[in-house]
This record gives structure tokens, sequence and C-alpha cells, in this order.
């Protein structure tokens, strides 16, 4: 099957030559990493990105991804939140490729197949990625940045709980041992509160991101009451990464839409941060 684009034409341009301008726009905006390339070894086990419109959340987005862009990752695993709240708790999906204006990225459906086995709570379940944009949106920045013919894992959470983000981490940090793997979390962080304010929750919540700490991260957002959408995301990439060998997270850019936009009022959290 196909899985046709939900937001083209909303979250990011719809036409291919937009789509690429909007790209190099976000790299050399004043909040993102600049076009200049880097080569590094260093081993990058994950990152976190945001998944709001590109105008907003792209600049920040493009630190994440200019990080791994001379990984030559086989398969990318990107774990993201159900908006909608249909379909299953946990999905992933076989027998498909996802479309973009940038072409098509096949889904490694034999390991997807595996990971639903050694998980207690991923099912395979189309239906779960049909309407949401949490996946979507990483994959026209993974089309462009990074040089390498990958495929990947999609996998969708609708429930996020704790051990639920441990069943899932466990079971993805499995099959990444199989191939050469990149995993994504895709999450934005504080929703619609005043910009300083959203710049205090999100700092509490990213130091123990950066510890790689999953029961303090969960006990911040509990006290806190930090709305990160994609929290279950995070956690699942922290204890996958930490499992294949990662020590600490490293910040790389954070900002919200009020320090893009300029308006301060009600903004939305987004954070670039890579696993080494």
């Amino acid at each position: 099957m196909i899985r046709e684009p939900v937001v083209a034409g909303q979250f990011y341009p719809g036409r291919k030559e937009d789509l690429e301008n909007m790209i190099k726009n976000c790299m050399d905006h004043k909040y993102g990493p600049g076009s200049k390339s880097i080569l590094s070894d260093e081993r990058i086990f994950g990152i976190i990105c945001p998944h709001a419109g590109y105008v907003y959340s792209g600049p920040t987005a493009c630190y994440s991804y200019k990080s791994i862009s001379s990984q030559n990752p086989e398969i990318v695993i990107i774990i993201g939140p159900n908006h909608f709240g249909i379909g299953k708790d946990v999905a992933t999906m076989v027998d498909a490729q996802w479309k973009t204006p940038l072409g098509m990225v096949q889904v490694d459906s034999e390991l997807a197949k595996q990971v639903s086995k050694i998980s207690k709570f991923i099912k395979i379940d189309e239906y779960s990625h049909s309407q949401d944009h949490s996946l979507e949106v990483q994959i026209p920045m993974l089309q462009k940045i990074l040089s390498s013919n990958f495929q990947i894992i999609p996998i969708i959470l609708r429930a996020q709980h704790m051990n639920i983000a441990i069943d899932v981490g466990n079971a993805v940090s499995e099959i990444a041992k199989r191939k050469n793997t990149i995993i994504i979390a895709s999450s934005d962080f504080t929703h619609y509160e005043e910009n300083s304010f959203a710049h205090q929750q999100d700092k509490a919540l990213i130091e123990p991101i950066l510890e790689m700490d999953v029961d303090r991260f969960y006990q911040v957002l509990r006290e806190k009451r930090v709305t990160a959408c994609g929290y279950g995301a995070i956690a699942s990439v922290m204890i996958a990464c930490k499992n294949l060998g990662a020590t600490k997270g490293e910040l790389l850019s954070y900002a919200t839409s009020g320090d893009i936009s300029g308006n301060t009022q009600s903004v939305v959290g987004y954070c670039a941060i890579k696993f080494i």
C-alpha cells in the first residue's frame, strides 16, 4: 500500500521544488544550524525532533537532522504520538511505502514484523497511521538530508505510559542492532503557554532527557504538568539508545514558535537533542 501524505501543503509545501527550498531556508534561518556541511564520525544513536509546521519548527528540526547528515543509516525508526487517538495503543505497519513530494520511502516490513513480535504492545495496524502528522513531517527532512537510501519503521503511540515506553524502547533496541539504524523521537514540547513560561517548563523537562533518566523524566512531566505531546516517544527513544550504548543526550537547539514568529502570548516549544 501507499501511505499518502496527509499534511503536504499544510505543514510543509506540497510541491517538490518549494519543499526543497523550504528545507534549505530552515537550515539557513537565524534559528537554524546553517548549511555548511559537517563531517563527523561521532556515533549518534538517536535524536529528538519537533513535528510542527516547518515554518515554526523546521529550523530547530534541522539541528537534529544536520547532526546525523554524515551517517548512512539503512533503517530509520520513527516513533511519535498519535494525536487523533485512532487505532491501536501502539502500531507499526508493513507492506507499505510512505509518499512525500520528494518521492517514496519503503517500510522495512521484515523488521516491522520482528519488532511487533518482540514487543507486548506493538501491533501491525495501518489505520493508526492514516491521519497523523507526527511521523510524516520527519520523512521529507530525512529524504533531503540523508545521503543514503534508507527504509523506515514507523511506530505511533496512542498510549504513552512508562511501562509502554519501556517495552517499546527495549523492542526497538533489539531490532536496531540488526542493521545500521537511527532512532527518532518525534515530539513538540510545551503547548500554548506564554513564551518565558514555556522556556522554563521545557528546561526542566530537558534536564532528565540529557541525563537519560526516564524515572525522573516522568516525574517532572507529572509534577510540572509539562504538555509535551510525544513524551512516550521521547522515553522510548531514551531507553532504546541507552540499551545500545548511549550515555547522554546533548542539547543542540531549543526555540519556541514565539521566538520565531514574535507572537509570545501562546507558543509551542521545539527541541533538538542527540543521544551519544
